[in-house]
């Protein structure tokens, strides 16, 4: 990914979208109006922040990525893995329905989620002209959100899998992402494997989860070959990006956007 500094405001781009056709952003926790520990541009609206500094942020955000705001289009994130189409905001609330994958082929219509460890995906079909975005925790990534995303795509609007482009974004890494074994139970039950997606600490066995890994493996086995890894890990990283792990929950949300 490249980094991108707007005065205080810093976002991060995936280099395989460089000259694309699409507006994109992962924007770090600088650069807003928040206080601590929300600190500083918190997307976050049940957090404890305050409205006005949530709106005020997401009117950065949009600005920044040159994005329509009045058209942008959101979920309540449920760990799920249900995928909807976004044509339009819903009326009279901030989102459209519970889910955490939405996919849309609507030009100017910004798709947004907000993270805090969890995995940010990002998608675009060049040839269809389809955009989507999805959270992914580890209930999200054994239940097939990653997958779930590419099946909707192909059977909303045609899309190929070997045409669509993915960008995993930044997340909680797999060093410091411990896991009891109920998590490893259902990496193992989903993937039918661990190798390459649950390491043992040597001295005490614990397991740590690769969230990257586990999710890019979703993806190939969904026919998704054009994959690009950000590897910026959120707990190591906590000037930039909100970790709910790290901050003990008490910190605030980042907010990814994708728009034609």
């Amino acid at each position: 990914m490249r980094r991108v500094e707007n005065g205080k405001l810093v976002f991060y781009q995936f280099e395989q979208w460089r000259d694309s056709p699409i507006k994109h952003g992962i924007y770090t926790r600088c650069g807003g109006t928040s206080n601590a520990p929300y600190d500083s541009l918190n997307m976050g609206g049940n957090v404890g922040d305050t409205p006005q500094n949530v709106r005020h942020n997401h009117e950065v955000m949009y600005a920044s990525a040159g994005v329509r705001g009045d058209r942008a289009c959101t979920v309540w994130q449920v760990h799920s893995n249900d995928v909807v189409i976004a044509s339009r905001p819903a009326r009279n609330r901030r989102w459209v329905v519970a889910a955490d994958g939405l996919i849309s082929d609507q030009i100017e219509t910004p798709l947004t989620m907000r993270f805090a460890d969890c995995v940010p995906i990002l998608f675009f079909d060049p040839v269809r002209g389809v955009t989507g975005i999805a959270h992914a925790g580890w209930r999200g990534t054994v239940a097939g959100i990653c997958a779930a995303t590419v099946r909707a795509m192909a059977h909303t609007f045609g899309c190929k899998q070997q045409d669509i482009q993915a960008g995993i974004g930044p997340s909680i890494g797999p060093s410091h992402y411990q896991v009891g074994e109920e998590v490893v139970k259902a990496i193992s039950d989903y993937f039918a494997v661990t190798d390459g997606l649950i390491e043992r600490d040597s001295t005490d066995g614990s397991a740590y989860l690769d969230l990257w890994a586990a999710n890019a493996l979703d993806l190939r086995r969904a026919g998704v070959e054009q994959i690009e890894i950000a590897r910026i890990c959120t707990a190591e990283n906590t000037h930039e990006f909100y970790s709910h792990r790290r901050e003990k929950g008490r910190t605030g949300r980042f907010g990814a956007v994708i728009s034609l």
